[in-house]
């Protein structure tokens, strides 16, 4: 019997550093500027992340930003305050280079998903409830088997109430319809100091494919950090030490 498999993975290049490239750059946090932790709490501001992003936001003439599910709250956290531009919460929320403010009005059916969950969490020791606004998260990274009635919930709530299931990294999210991380990407790209420069995303998730798409639609392309799969990135990083060193590199060719 001849075994069906799928097309192979393209093997995918590490990016260049672009010495002279009107570039702009576009980062997500988890998995690709902060190791992935046990709990979102865990991540902590590190002195060489903070640092990076100050000095390519100098080389760059602002053209870089953060893009996360994480709250622009939480993004200030992790990033000491370096990241000016900035999407929070998978593109609902976004402050443009400006500092001014974009959110979606959250969907009544938030808090009704943040409830469900933290009953679910009071019956699962390990797991974590998130309340964003506008989306709620379970993290089920410390009670990995409670991962397929998690799922199932979530699956359930988001046929109640209209939510836009979120899977991503051992962590299931339930978020208020309208936006992706690509349509934030989108957003800054048509706004300075963007608007003209070629368009680079770096980011480890499914929730980043989006992003890879928008960039290369937009000229630009992706760059994935982690295993090789199947993407729509062009390149590719291994780790989060990677990116820091790589985008240390990029600082320096322009410095």
């Amino acid at each position: 019997m001849t075994l069906s498999v799928g097309p192979p993975i393209r093997p995918l290049t590490a990016p260049p550093v672009h010495p002279t490239d009107a570039i702009a750059l576009f980062l997500d946090l988890d998995g690709t500027l902060a190791p992935v932790a046990s709990t979102p709490d865990a991540v902590m501001a590190d002195d060489r992340r903070t640092s990076v992003l100050g000095a390519l936001g100098r080389v760059l003439a602002g053209r870089v930003a953060v893009i996360s599910g994480r709250t622009l709250e939480e993004i200030d956290r992790i990033a000491g305050d370096a990241a000016l531009a900035a999407s929070g919460v998978h593109g609902l929320v976004r402050r443009r280079h400006d500092g001014s403010l974009l959110a979606a009005l959250p969907s009544p059916g938030v808090a009704h998903a943040v409830a469900a969950f933290r009953g679910f969490a009071i019956d699962h020791p390990g797991v974590i409830v998130e309340d964003k606004a506008v989306s709620a998260g379970l993290h089920y990274r410390q009670s990995p088997g409670t991962e397929d009635v998690a799922r199932a919930l979530a699956r359930e709530i988001a046929v109640e109430t209209g939510l836009e299931l979120q899977p991503g990294h051992m962590v299931i999210e339930l978020k208020t319809p309208g936006a992706d991380k690509g349509q934030a990407l989108a957003a800054f790209m048509a706004e300075p100091p963007f608007a003209g420069a070629t368009p680079i995303m770096v980011g480890d998730d499914l929730t980043d494919e989006a992003a890879f798409q928008a960039a290369v639609w937009l000229g630009g392309y992706g760059v994935l950090v982690g295993p090789m799969r199947d993407s729509a990135a062009r390149h590719r990083l291994k780790d989060v030490e990677a990116v820091l060193t790589w985008l240390e590199a990029i600082v320096e060719a322009r410095a």
